[in-house]
């Protein structure tokens, strides 16, 4: 039940209910049924029973039933209905008896009074019996005279199984419909998560700032608490980068009143304390750096967007104007509708030490390809010349890593390059091409790109 969609468990349990609901009201209306069919079924048979009482005469000493009830089953034995009188002296029988008597149990009735009983009957079958007593007239004889009529049970438990089975199919009808209505219900009144789940990868993405207020109402609390959280993690950012600038500012000054020093030091011939006291300042504005470039490249690429193509051939056209990119031929294939979810600042600093680093070890080419896929662009740099070793590989992009200890520069290039990319929400991954360095830059698609 767990991994169970909140649309399946409640599509069973509103099925359940139906059939459920469906099932009790089929056998209510059964029932109530039964009792409208065993009610006019007893009003038949007080009119039967009046009739049975107004045909008696009197012959001679005897009473008889001159004019019995008109139904044909009073006369077929055990045809189903039967009459029955008992006098203090005499016992009158319907054809239909035959040689059978109704067996009624000791009832206390007032003059005129009638009262409805289930007693067996006939060939073992049960029968609804209505009886009364009546004071007989004095040209009948007088006395009490005990009126009965019966009729074979069965044929109401035949009509109630046959309403039920005509409902049946009816009822079935409706629980198909019930459950489709349901269905439709669902999909309907669960449309907004769905929304909510698009409205969240789109605050992913930085397609939309808020969640918004154009939600059902049950669910504008939920809204509202992503915006509030949304914006308490803007303010703790906004927090974070201004701490950042307050940190690389108020270390500006040491960090120059050192190398000032180690300046001082150098003039006076103490080389290797000012080299040290530079070394350490140099790591110090590395440290600040970096963290600089986190917060600036986190705060600004969820809302940023940034042309590929435009960056690219930026980039490429100024490195063809330096001493190592004028020999080289520059291969560029970038659509031009691509977008990253970067600040342009920060791509071109991130493509800018990648391209400067091919064009620094390429023997005659560098090429630059970018695609999309599946809202990632990959930003492809490879160039031609010897490579890395492969057990250096794994730390080529670390901070002040370098293999050319003999060209000028902090070798801070590639560490700056992932460290945007990681910031960004996305990765730096570097392979010998054979021959050459392949850089491949991989970061998430603008949101309108």
């Amino acid at each position: 039940m767990s991994g169970m969609s909140l649309r399946l468990r409640l599509a069973l349990a509103g099925a359940a209910a139906v059939i459920v609901a469906l099932s009790l009201a089929g056998l209510g209306l059964t029932a109530l049924f039964g009792t409208h069919v065993q009610r006019r079924a007893e009003a038949e048979m007080a009119v039967q029973l009046d009739q049975v009482l107004a045909g008696l005469a009197r012959q001679g000493q005897a009473l008889r039933l001159i004019t019995p009830p008109a139904d044909p089953r009073f006369r077929r034995p055990y045809g189903g209905l039967y009459w029955q009188i008992e006098t203090t002296d005499q016992t009158l029988r319907s054809r239909s008896l035959w040689d059978a008597a109704l067996d009624l149990p000791a009832d206390e009735l007032a003059d005129g009074q009638v009262h409805s009983h289930e007693i067996a009957g006939p060939d073992d079958t049960t029968l609804l019996a209505l009886e009364r007593i009546v004071e007989l007239p004095a040209s009948l004889g007088g006395g009490a005279a005990r009126a009965t009529v019966a009729m074979d049970a069965a044929e109401l438990s035949a009509a109630r199984r046959a309403f039920a089975a005509d409902l049946s199919p009816y009822l079935l009808l409706l629980a198909l419909i019930l459950i489709a209505a349901q269905g439709a219900q669902l999909v309907f009144g669960l449309r907004p998560l769905g929304r909510i789940g698009a409205r969240v990868a789109a605050l992913r993405d930085g397609g939309v700032r808020r969640m918004g207020g154009d939600w059902p109402r049950e669910m504008r609390p939920l809204a509202g608490e992503i915006d509030a959280l949304l914006e308490a993690r803007q303010a703790d950012v906004e927090r974070a980068r201004a701490r950042a600038g307050d940190l690389a500012h108020g270390l500006k000054t040491p960090l120059q009143a050192l190398l000032g020093e180690a300046g001082r030091l150098r003039a006076r011939g103490e080389d290797q304390a000012a080299s040290a006291i530079e070394e350490v300042a140099s790591a110090m504005q590395t440290h600040v750096d970096r963290e600089l470039i986190r917060a600036r490249a986190a705060a600004r690429a969820v809302q940023a967007a940034a042309p590929v193509a435009e960056m690219v051939a930026r980039i490429a056209s100024v490195l063809r104007r330096t001493p190592d990119g004028e020999r080289l031929d520059w291969a560029i294939d970038a659509p031009a509708e691509l977008a990253v979810a970067l600040d342009p600042a920060d791509l071109s600093e991130a493509l800018g030490a990648l391209a400067e680093n091919a064009a620094r070890h390429a023997a005659s080419r560098v090429a630059m390809t970018a695609r999309q896929s599946n809202g990632r662009v990959r930003i492809e740099i490879r160039d031609d010349g010897p490579g890395i070793p492969d057990d250096a590989l794994a730390s080529i992009a670390g901070r002040g890593r370098r293999l050319d200890e003999d060209r000028h520069g902090a070798g801070l290039g590639l560490s700056i390059a992932a460290e945007i990319a990681t910031a960004a929400g996305g990765t730096l991954s570097l392979e010998n091409g054979l021959p050459g360095l392949r850089a491949v830059l991989e970061l998430p698609a603008a949101a309108n790109g």
